[in-house]
């Protein structure tokens, strides 16, 4: 159960943008980007989703703009695994946040340390309602295919400041059940790992 737990919290961790080892790499060109960055969303989100991915200069920069609420990240070129994540839009300013912070040199729990004090007294926004986030981590994207054999899956439904009081679910990991992860905190998210 430890491994599965260090397992989950990598994920959850790549999923809120946590940057990873830096290696060159090649820009994959802009339409495979988006078919990679959309995979891990149900298939009628797809096509509107708005999409961020890397320009020739390795600077990330809107691929396409979308009309249906949600955002999702290309795969960061300089990562040594795929991983790839979607989430609504009213997560942007926390997501844009640890981004901006990792940027100038902030790392590790310092990026959450910021947030949450910004969170706390407002200038940081969060969302006022559940919002979602989907995620593939590992395994490769095949253009060809237009599939990532070998990625693990993740959904996440963050809700800020939720507690095992106001949700009624454990906030310890559960085989095949949700459960809540970094609980009473602005990044609180409901976890659910399809397998383990």
């Amino acid at each position: 159960m430890q491994t599965v737990t260090r397992w989950m919290m990598a994920l959850a961790t790549a999923a809120i943008g946590t940057p990873l080892a830096a290696q060159e790499a090649a820009i994959p060109p802009a339409a495979e980007q988006i078919a990679a960055a959309v995979l891990p969303l149900p298939a009628e989100l797809r096509a509107a989703a708005t999409v961020l991915g890397y320009n020739a200069d390795g600077k990330l920069t809107p691929l396409r703009r979308g009309t249906n609420g949600m955002t999702c990240l290309a795969r960061d070129p300089r990562a040594p695994q795929f991983h790839v994540a979607c989430y609504h839009e009213s997560m942007e300013p926390f997501m844009a946040r640890g981004r901006e912070l990792r940027e100038s040199g902030i790392t590790g729990t310092q990026v959450d340390t910021v947030r949450f004090r910004e969170a706390k007294t407002g200038t940081l926004k969060l969302p006022s309602h559940p919002a979602s986030l989907y995620s593939l981590t590992g395994g490769s994207f095949d253009a060809k295919t237009g599939t990532a054999p070998g990625a693990r899956w993740l959904y996440v439904v963050y809700v800020p400041y939720a507690t095992t009081a106001t949700t009624g679910l454990s906030d310890k990991p559960q085989e095949g059940a949700p459960w809540l992860m970094f609980p009473g905190t602005p990044k609180a998210h409901i976890m659910f790992v399809p397998r383990m």
